[in-house]
């Protein structure tokens, strides 16, 4: 029961952040160069990774989530610092606390799915 909980919360980050992603990408993101694929990418990603971590119990989905969670926040920390391929971002919209909400969501509730695996995940 708690492993089919801690499924349902990672998809529903990576479905959230996948959101945000859209979202974005629609008010700014598809104007820039790289980062605008690179968020439709996200998108992508983070709705195949979130079907995976629902229907194939195994811990590679969970590693993904993980990898997901940590590859998007690094970039979003890049954006605050020093600049992501050209953009810099300030923390100030709603869509930037719903991505770090659901990003760090990922990787939290996803470390428990990758270090206790039962045996009956393959």
């Amino acid at each position: 029961m708690i492993r089919w909980l801690l499924r349902a919360v990672v998809a529903a980050g990576l479905l959230g952040s996948a959101w945000v992603h859209y979202v974005v990408w629609q008010d700014w993101a598809s104007e820039a160069a790289v980062v605008g694929p690179l968020f439709l990418v996200n998108v992508v990603a983070g709705v195949v990774i979130a079907i995976a971590v629902l229907a194939w119990h195994h811990w590679l989905p969970a590693l993904a989530a993980i990898g997901f969670g940590l590859a998007t926040l690094g970039a979003y920390v890049l954006s605050l610092t020093t600049g992501f391929f050209g953009v810099s971002e300030r923390f100030t919209t709603q869509a930037e606390l719903w991505g770090l909400i659901t990003e760090v969501a990922c990787v939290v509730f996803a470390l428990p799915l990758l270090l206790n695996r039962e045996s009956t995940d393959r």
